[in-house]
């Protein structure tokens, strides 16, 4: 574990947002690696508990972004992760070590915010303002693939949300021109459908391919019935300074990585 030898962060961290989402009565932001407590292979502000990084690291840095959002009765309510399609419903905040697994969280419930953790993965908020629902989705290939966009939109809309008034906004994650993958994980995409091949560009090496994962989640969320969608630009793999990356980590031979955090929530 990394020792307790960061000062206080300098600034409170200015989360990357969406204009679409920037209305009442949302809060939202998509969290950079910058300005936390954490040192070595998780500076500086890594949120992922469980990642090795020293827990009270941690701990402070979940407490900034609580900071950040400016709520004093503010709840951060994230999940324990495993690339599924299963979605939670949270009508009351859960304690963050007795967090459920899946990977989405959809909640009517005002002053909490709901968390997502990634490192390449896309994380995928979405808000109904007139209806008053927002939703949280962890868009990893398998979880893409497997139906999480699909899933969250319709408990949203068990919710009372209207999938034309739904927002969505897919955050930074791994781009195209820096996910390179075999012939058997395209395979994977063109099994369940043919047309899938669209979003695999050969590579230079012809038997390499290159997958766009926010289109792809761009186009699982028009299938699911939502038309306002923006795609952040940002690649975490290419942006060292700013973005934990799972694969530049294990492309570079490191032993630990640590997760940026993104947050909605409902005021």
């Amino acid at each position: 574990m990394a020792p307790l030898t960061r000062p206080t962060p300098l600034t409170r961290p200015t989360p990357l947002t969406c204009p679409a989402l920037n209305i009442p009565p949302l809060y939202h932001g998509f969290f950079t690696r910058e300005d936390g407590y954490s040192t070595g292979l998780y500076h500086a502000l890594n949120c992922a508990p469980g990642s090795g990084d020293h827990p009270e690291n941690v701990a402070r840095n979940r407490e900034i972004i609580r900071s950040a959002i400016n709520r004093p009765a503010a709840r951060l309510c994230g999940l324990n992760q495993i690339h599924s399609n299963v979605v939670h419903q949270l009508d009351k905040p859960w304690q963050e070590n007795h967090a459920p697994t899946g990977d989405a969280i959809v909640t009517r419930q005002k002053n909490i915010a709901l968390a997502l953790l990634t490192a390449d993965c896309a994380p995928i908020l979405l808000a109904d303002p007139i209806a008053g629902v927002i939703g949280a989705a962890h868009g990893g290939w398998q979880g893409a693939l497997g139906g999480i966009v699909e899933n969250t939109v319709q408990t949203m809309c068990h919710n009372g949300a209207d999938r034309q008034h739904i927002i969505a906004a897919v955050g930074p994650c791994i781009a195209r021109e820096s996910y390179q993958v075999g012939a058997e994980f395209r395979a994977e995409f063109t099994r369940q459908n043919p047309d899938y091949r669209k979003f695999f560009d050969h590579d230079t090496i012809k038997t390499r391919y290159l997958f766009d994962l926010k289109q792809f989640i761009s186009h699982k969320l028009r299938r699911a019935g939502v038309r306002n969608i923006s795609l952040l630009p940002d690649d975490t793999y290419g942006d060292a300074d700013r973005f934990f990356s799972y694969r530049r980590a294990t492309h570079r031979g490191e032993k630990a990585y640590g997760r940026q955090i993104s947050v909605i929530m409902l005021l």
